[in-house]
């Protein structure tokens, strides 16, 4: 009887407190309140900002180049007193020519802001990935607690009819502890389930970029978005990922900085401006002096250096065009895994979906069998079994399969902006 009483009392704490101040979210919701406020992306979008500020700081040795200069001077001879001067200039630079360096770093920087881009893509892929993984936990662990609740109550209900038996001389007391054990058990998984919803909620929090830990709960089921069992062409997604878009990018980036270490050994070639006076009277603008020219700039020996930032570029370009294609390999090897396993996954739901309909049919039937003694206990407990053990596979099989999915459209580079469902 206390064993009833007390697995009464904690099925209705366990069913009412989850629902109480909690939050309900979609799926489409958790990918809105992610993309705002995880601090992943936040850190992937400053390095863009990084990229596009360091093209703006390169672009600058194109344009004219304006400097003011204005100053002010006491001068003192001993017995003759104190003078004062006055200068005031504005100097123009412009770059002529310079072998194509700074043309280089530009084109360089530009490359450097698309690899921050695809680096944002990449990101946000991994970041939809956790997201997808916790909102599937979350959505395993609801329903995870209500099917340990029916299997706890379905155990009590056959502590119950084990106990008539007993008491009536058809069953013996080994039975009986059998299925008290079996009552234990379920109830030990009940407040297992609960604590295991907790762990959910707070992942999904921080995959959300949540600092809170209010509770929440999510409303989805356990389908596929992705019907089709056609292989896709692997290739072309291979090549359309942003870890490959990224390394590509990166690897052109340091192509350009090479070509910009080589052209380091051409001259340089200014033209150059310049307006101004000194003059003992403060801001006297009359019969200004100006000047005008170009200027020429060669390095001729700087102790091995450019030729050991030359090489030093080459070398970087020869390791990124090597990751380029190291990436590749390895995205095509992530390419067909991930689909293996999603196709997998599916098709085990469709299994476990047909073992959890016979186990139902045959729990049905044993259950009367047993009731008008046509079974013994020991063939209709492993009946029982078998249920609880087929609706824990279907479950199980349904959150494996929205985790191979989001596997799957991660090693294609789906991110949160644009939603494969």
């Amino acid at each position: 009887m206390k064993s009833r009483v007390y697995l009464a009392l904690l099925l209705f704490s366990l069913l009412a407190l989850p629902l109480y101040g909690a939050d309900s979210l979609t799926w489409q919701q958790c990918v809105s309140e992610t993309r705002e406020a995880h601090p992943d992306l936040a850190s992937a979008l400053a390095l863009l900002q990084q990229a596009e500020a360091d093209t703006r700081i390169t672009k600058g040795g194109i344009f004219p180049k304006l400097s003011l200069g204005l100053s002010s001077q006491e001068r003192g001879v001993a017995n003759a007193g104190s003078s004062s001067l006055f200068s005031y200039s504005l100097s123009a630079q412009q770059l002529l020519f310079d072998g194509g360096k700074t043309s280089s770093q530009v084109a360089g920087s530009k490359e450097a802001i698309k690899a921050a881009q695809n680096n944002y893509s990449a990101v946000s892929a991994n970041v939809r990935f956790a997201l997808r993984s916790a909102f599937t936990a979350l959505l395993k662990a609801q329903n995870l607690v209500g099917l340990t609740v029916e299997i706890a109550e379905r155990r009590q209900k056959n502590v119950r009819l084990i106990t008539l038996r007993y008491q009536g001389g058809r069953e013996n007391i080994g039975s009986l502890r059998q299925a008290e054990a079996d009552l234990a058990q379920a109830t030990f998984e009940v407040a297992q389930a609960e604590r295991g919803l907790v762990l959910a909620r707070t992942t999904l929090a921080s995959a959300l970029g949540r600092d809170l830990r209010q509770p929440v709960t999510v409303k989805g089921a356990f389908t596929a978005s992705f019907l089709t069992s056609q292989k896709p062409e692997l290739a072309p997604l291979a090549k359309k990922h942003p870890l490959y878009l990224q390394l590509d990018a990166s690897s052109r980036a340091a192509q350009y900085e090479f070509d910009a270490a080589r052209h380091a050994f051409f001259p340089q070639l200014y033209l150059t401006s310049s307006v101004g006076r000194s003059t003992p009277d403060r801001w006297d603008f009359d019969g200004v002096d100006w000047s005008t020219g170009v200027t020429l700039s060669l390095p001729i020996y700087e102790g091995g250096s450019g030729g050991g930032r030359a090489a030093k570029a080459q070398a970087v370009a020869r390791q990124r065009n090597a990751q380029q294609k190291s990436g590749y390999l390895q995205i095509l090897d992530v390419l067909e895994q991930s689909w293996k396993d999603f196709q997998d996954a599916r098709q085990m739901v469709v299994v476990r979906k047909k073992f959890l309909d016979a186990a139902v049919e045959r729990a049905t039937i044993a259950t009367a069998q047993y009731s008008n003694g046509l079974i013994s206990f020991n063939d209709w407990v492993l009946i029982e079994d078998n249920l609880v053990s087929a609706k824990k596979g279907f479950l199980n099989a349904g959150a494996d399969m929205l985790i191979a999915e989001a596997q799957w459209i991660q090693s294609k580079g789906g991110g949160l902006d644009g939603q494969e469902e």
